[in-house]
């Protein structure tokens, strides 16, 4: 009897080193249980909602711990706020209580995110020593007599995504899209469900809520819609995402200066298949789980890697997120219209921190000069007014995209990256061609004399990728100007692709050096990681690159697996899709059997958790 009870405390405690996972046997037993009781309440929608409430409480709980009470704290703060603002009856209040719910959400977020950060920019500005103390560990303390850690903050999992989903619900109200929800139990089953809750994708109100109250319907087709997400979503984290992660890429990163650039090189391209298997491999789980139980979740990714350029990138990737940034962010900064009091306050206040973590204030100064000027010429020129006020606010969009993935540097240099290539592609995608091979062939010569001139690995380095478009242009142009008129648009397309995989891996460097950091000396050593594998890859090349492919074959072999599948037709994936749903149910058990069996055997003595889980 002991040993039951021993094991009961087991299932329903906390185990910080072993949190429940999509990937564990666990999980699964977990969900069977959870499957079981929710046939009871399927069609009766309060006990539903309320049964699936409580489970995904008990699922955060067993993730996170204790933090579940800061998941319940902003479920009840929003769904009393969201209601105070549908009653009001001026403006003036309704935007005062969605204020008042902003700064409760964001002041969670960055109290738990951003301490360090914040930390690190006081204390480099004005010369302080503020060290930071984690305050809901000594509030428990003093309380109930505990001995939590106060020394370090720890981040709830999940936290990014389910503060931007509170904070959605409650700018929908406010806007008047949706009315408030009744039932606080109904509203906490939207914030928590636990499939989507912990790594999206992030669920706007307006589309969930209404399927709250709906009756539930799983046909045939749609439960092997949903078992094929579910194997698919298992097959790329554990097989993809896992197996690369830990036979090569966590090696390189660990330490750049031991491996050849190529290596360094084939770690970051090797990293983006990873980051996509990781992400996308959840999220095809959460669909798959939430159509079991009647819930339709928003596709959260579009083949990325078959975007022609960054753009059209940044509308296949993270879809929920960029969906997000665009309605609560970039649109509100003044979008392609005008400039706002937001944007100049995040003009200003980007050129602060460039000057407090760079410590230079030339830094600071050249962006500045840079917005400024960009201000001015938007005045200037009121017929490109439109066009440099939306790259404007693009930019400032994904730099604040950048750091909501991380309190670090290297984050907001990678979401400034991803915006430089937005705004630059709008350019060139306005060009002649003979524009094109003009100024591609320009900074090609620059970057070339900066080379020979000042040696150092980033200009080498940015000298070969312009080597690499100033040849793609060329290419073009001479045939262009030749007398033969076939027509070559899958080759087009086809480099397209490459340059903008190129150029996304490489934003990565930044990212992946910043993952899986402690926030306290998360910008040093994320920049270190960082600059080392630019001097890797920037300097010359050591080592047979045929030997280290021979080295890692199995490695290489995934990689190239992996890309093949994801540039496959949507048509013909749609189709295999369709197929396989429509297979006999003792079928879809035997290929589901088959398929556990082989992605079990890529799995270490460790699982890796997801990458998206930290953010």
């Amino acid at each position: 009897m002991s040993d039951f009870l021993d094991y009961l405390a087991y299932i329903f405690s906390f185990d910080s080193s072993n949190p429940l996972l999509f990937t564990q046997f666990q999980f699964w037993v977990f969900f069977a249980f959870v499957f079981a009781g929710f046939t009871f309440f399927k069609q009766r929608k309060i006990l539903r909602n309320s049964y699936l409430f409580f489970i995904s409480l008990f699922f955060y709980y067993k993730t996170s711990g204790l933090f579940v009470g800061l998941l319940l704290l902003v479920t009840c703060t929003d769904f009393f706020i969201a209601k105070r603002i549908a009653l009001a009856k001026s403006l003036l209040r309704k935007r005062l209580f969605l204020i008042l719910s902003f700064v409760v959400d964001l002041s969670i977020l960055c109290y738990f995110k951003y301490a360090y950060f914040f930390a690190d920019v006081l204390n480099t500005a004005f010369g302080l020593n503020i060290e930071v103390t984690n305050i809901a560990a000594l509030g428990f303390n003093s309380m109930f007599g505990t001995s939590f850690n106060v020394d370090n903050i720890i981040l709830p999992v999940g936290i990014s995504f389910y503060t931007f989903q509170v904070m959605s619900y409650t700018c929908d109200v406010y806007k008047g899209l949706i009315k408030p929800v009744k039932n606080i139990l109904d509203f906490g089953f939207y914030v928590t469900f636990f499939p989507q809750l912990v790594a999206g994708p992030i669920v706007k109100a307006s589309d969930f809520i209404p399927q709250l109250y709906k009756k539930y319907n799983l046909s045939k087709t749609q439960f092997g819609i949903a078992i094929f997400w579910i194997l698919n979503g298992l097959l790329k984290k554990i097989i993809l995402s896992d197996y690369l992660a830990l036979n090569f890429i966590d090696r390189i990163f660990d330490n750049p200066l031991l491996f050849s650039g190529f290596e360094n090189v084939a770690a970051l391209f090797l990293y983006s298949l990873q980051v996509y298997a990781d992400f996308s491999g959840y999220t095809d789980i959460a669909i798959g789980l939430s159509l079991l139980m009647g819930f339709h979740l928003p596709k959260n990714f579009d083949s990325p890697y078959k975007a022609q350029n960054c753009s059209n990138f940044w509308k296949r990737w993270h879809i929920s997120l960029s969906r997000w940034l665009q309605t609560y962010l970039y649109i509100p900064l003044g979008g392609n219209r005008n400039t706002t009091f937001g944007t100049y306050f995040w003009i200003i206040t980007i050129t602060l921190i460039a000057l407090i973590l760079s410590g230079s204030i030339w830094i600071a100064i050249f962006v500045l000069l840079v917005a400024s000027l960009v201000v001015y010429t938007a005045f200037k020129f009121q017929q490109k007014r439109k066009t440099i006020v939306a790259n404007l606010n693009s930019m400032i969009t994904m730099l604040l995209g950048g750091l909501w993935h991380g309190a670090s540097c290297n984050f907001m240099i990678w979401g400034g990256l991803n915006g430089v290539g937005m705004v630059i592609f709008k350019f060139w995608r306005d060009w002649t061609m003979t524009d094109r091979l003009l100024v591609a062939g320009a900074v090609t010569f620059i970057l070339g004399l900066l080379s020979l001139l000042y040696p150092a690995p980033l200009w080498n380095l940015l000298f070969v990728f312009m080597l690499i478009i100033l040849l793609g242009v060329s290419i073009r142009f001479l045939y262009k100007h030749s007398k033969y008129n076939m027509e070559f648009s899958w080759l087009e397309h086809s480099w397209a692709i490459f340059i903008t995989f190129i150029f996304i891996s490489f934003t990565r460097l930044f990212f992946r050096s910043g993952s899986d950091l402690d926030p306290a000396i998360a910008n040093e050593k994320a920049w270190q990681t960082a600059n080392d594998m630019v001097t890797q890859i920037g300097s010359a090349w050591s080592g047979n690159i045929f030997d280290v492919i021979s080295a890692y074959d199995s490695v290489f072999f995934l990689f190239v697996i992996g890309m093949i599948i994801h540039w496959l037709p949507d048509k013909l994936k749609r189709r295999y899709r369709i197929m396989f749903a429509k297979l006999p149910i003792p079928v879809i058990g035997a290929i589901t059997v088959v398929a556990i069996f082989v992605a079990y055997q890529f799995v270490s003595s460790e699982m890796k958790p997801f990458i998206y889980f930290q953010f």
